[in-house]
């Protein structure tokens, strides 16, 4: 079972959306709060997969409480709110995914299972500690498995995780995490690995942020956390 914190500072919605995924028999509600102060501190002590967030709270939004979490230990988050406006920012700050109120069963459901095939990725992943050999990927109803040294980049978005190659893109079950840490690839961004022997080029922007030019001409955001690991890989000051 998935182990779900809900936070909302509406008690209706709150419990609306505690009843949806109780009802869906794939998640299990271990705590819910009503606003973001008390959801850091549960986040803390219960250590849920996954947090079902609501964006507008007093005090602190759910925007502004992502931003407070560790990006590499945090659970996955998915917002809960009635302004779509926000979409592109919640995928901005690295959003699992978002769900507009009411929510819909359907829509939920999408979420639920996209939810489950990651945590199924992981668990079935920490059972191998060696390196892998082949990546299995699906693309154009088939199996595709490939080696680690001909990805160039991998990512994630809303429909799972992606592998680009010279010559095509496929989709894998495994985690991000996963390729990182059992193949060649590195962190450039939350949402992006690299290969070391892919990078032609590293474009410095504003903000601390760079961009990548693979071997192949792909383009691969880095973020501020990893660019500074990036230049200290190649000596750069």
């Amino acid at each position: 079972m998935i182990k779900a914190l809900v936070i909302d500072d509406e008690l209706y919605a709150r419990e609306e959306l505690i009843d949806l995924l109780t009802e869906s028999g794939e998640i299990e509600i271990i705590g819910d709060c009503a606003n973001a102060i008390e959801g850091l501190k549960k986040i803390n002590i219960l250590k849920p997969d996954v947090i079902f967030l609501d964006i507008q709270m007093p005090q602190i939004t759910g925007i502004e409480m992502l931003s407070m979490l560790d990006p590499e230990t945090m659970p996955k988050v998915v917002f809960v709110t009635a302004y779509d406006e926000y979409a592109l920012k919640a995928f901005e700050d690295n959003a699992f995914d978002y769900l507009l109120k009411p929510v819909e069963n359907e829509r939920l459901r999408k979420t639920i299972t996209r939810l489950k095939r990651e945590c199924l990725s992981q668990d079935y992943s920490a059972m191998t500690s060696e390196m892998l050999e082949l990546i299995p990927c699906c693309g154009h109803n088939r199996i595709i498995l490939l080696r680690p040294d001909e990805i160039e980049t991998a990512f994630s978005d809303l429909s799972g995780v992606h592998v680009i190659t010279q010559d095509n893109q496929a989709t894998t079950q495994l985690t991000l995490k996963v390729l990182e840490e059992k193949t060649p690839l590195i962190r450039c961004h939350r949402q992006y690995l690299i290969h070391p022997q892919a990078i032609r080029e590293i474009k410095l922007l504003e903000n601390g942020l760079a961009e990548i030019t693979t071997l192949h001409g792909s383009h691969v955001p880095v973020s501020r956390r990893y660019l500074k690991e990036l230049k200290d890989r190649y000596g750069l000051s």
